[in-house]
């Protein structure tokens, strides 16, 4: 076969069907063995699909959803904390308390205080359960956002995604079983949905709002048959490859990336498509006709991949001028607000008129709160605070319209029914069916699992 390159004999063989019945053989001992198959849950889940919001830089709890009549009565005066963010730091030998700059007022049946920074999610408080009494481990934006997303506060380990992922599989194999909706990188960089030592097909997916939110997804090749038969003979030999190196977790995830490549030619086009949305859903998440960015696409686009048997998406709100660290100004908590808070009402909405809000747990979060205190009670800013700060869960299998947990008359610390990180996500993993102690992974000659040596599932928010 004089010039004959491996690519054309190949696809002149699979053609002429000479290597059909082999080929068939390889791709059904792969499909049989395939990581993203659906996989049972340890028990009958709640679920099927989760939807984490995260607002990058860490919200003041203090002024959105934790009321602290006391802080606004002692505003200005002083007190003592051996607190991280500032001890040994020259101009803070002095903490002087603040008060916050929003009020705060009782919203729907329940009566639960939020501030006027967030009035459209105020008015769907009754279906949410807030956890007041959170708090982490470390005070620094990189560890805290390391620690909400992976377990680990020091070193990289798998994202709560990608365990979900690999706890659970998924039913949709044309599209990523576990999605990030990130316009920016948020502090930790990509660890933030990593997979790091579980298998590289449970990794996040970024799809980055704009015009082109997935680069490269139409296909080079238009003939859509010759495309697959390609493809399908190139799994083969990869999986012949394969064969022979045993356990080797890049070469798999790589054959597996190729096959969700394909099918995220076919699929994601549709998913990324609001073109169908009608203007009563566009307006419920504030976005105007043909928007292909912000906040409210983010929302709009997670609704739509939930729909499709996406297993988790992640929608982080950050960016150079979307960061919620207001060190500087509490303004600027005052500018971002509007961004995430209509949109956010909006996906609970819209997740309850089609009856999906049963069957998708939606997540709220940042990684700390800030300050009750700065070094003068007219600074306009407030300071990393790790002892306390506020999340939600909200839809499959979570109570409505309650309040766990609660902070000190100041918000300084979580004092009843502390809910640390790993309980967060031991909460999490238990609402998709998973037992948090039993979802583990030998790596290094040990089990690892999402909670590491810690967690208690938060009953009381349990529908």
């Amino acid at each position: 076969m004089p010039n004959a390159s491996r690519r054309g004999f190949v696809r002149s063989a699979v053609a002429g069907s000479m290597l059909m019945p082999a080929l068939l053989s390889e791709l059904l001992a792969a499909d049989a063995a395939d990581p993203l198959t659906p996989k049972k849950p340890h028990f009958p889940a709640k679920a099927k699909s989760v939807i984490f919001l995260f607002l990058s830089g860490g919200v003041s709890h203090v002024d959105s959803f934790d009321p602290k009549p006391k802080l606004v009565a002692d505003h200005g005066k002083t007190v003592t904390f051996d607190h991280p963010e500032t001890r040994n730091r020259p101009g803070y030998e002095k903490l002087f308390l603040k008060r916050p700059d929003w009020k705060f007022a009782p919203h729907g049946k329940s009566g639960i205080e939020v501030s006027d920074l967030f009035p459209h999610l105020g008015r769907q408080i009754d279906d949410i359960a807030l956890i007041r009494s959170m708090h982490t481990s470390h005070s620094n934006h990189y560890n805290a956002t390391l620690g909400m997303h992976t377990g680990s506060f020091a070193f990289a380990r798998p994202s709560l995604g990608a365990w979900a992922s690999y706890g659970l599989g998924t039913p949709n194999k044309n599209l990523p079983s576990f999605l990030v909706l990130a316009p920016q990188m948020p502090y930790a960089g990509t660890q933030v949905w990593a997979a790091d030592f579980l298998p590289g097909v449970h990794q996040g997916t970024r799809v980055v709002p704009g015009t082109e939110p997935v680069a490269n997804l139409r296909p080079r090749v238009t003939d859509a048959t010759r495309q697959k038969m390609e493809l399908d003979a190139l799994r083969a030999f990869d999986e012949s490859h394969r064969s022979t190196r045993e356990d080797d977790p890049a070469l798999a995830a790589r054959i597996r990336s190729f096959e969700t490549a394909y099918g995220m030619q076919s699929e994601m086009p549709g998913a990324l498509d609001l073109s169908k949305e009608d203007d009563a859903t566009l307006a419920l998440y504030g976005l105007k006709r043909g928007q292909t960015d912000g906040f409210g696409w983010q929302c709009l686009v997670a609704r739509r991949l939930v729909e499709r048997g996406v297993r988790f998406v992640e929608l982080i709100h950050t960016g150079s001028s979307n960061n919620w660290d207001s060190h500087g100004n509490m303004a600027d908590h005052g500018r971002l607000a509007p961004q995430v808070d209509q949109p956010t009402a909006g996906l609970i909405q819209d997740l309850k008129r089609r009856g999906l809000f049963d069957d998708v747990l939606v997540v709220g979060t940042t990684e700390f709160g800030r300050t009750p205190f700065n070094n003068t009670a007219a600074n306009p800013g407030r300071e990393h605070h790790n002892w306390a700060f506020s999340s939600w869960l909200a839809g499959a299998g979570v109570k409505r319209g309650v309040v766990y947990g609660a902070t000190d008359e100041h918000g300084m610390k979580a004092v009843e029914k502390p809910v640390h990180v790993h309980d967060f996500h031991a909460t999490i993993l238990h609402l998709m069916g998973l037992d948090h102690e039993r979802l583990t992974y030998r790596h290094a000659g040990r089990d690892y699992r999402l909670t590491d040596v810690s967690g208690t599932v938060v009953k009381d928010v349990l529908a």
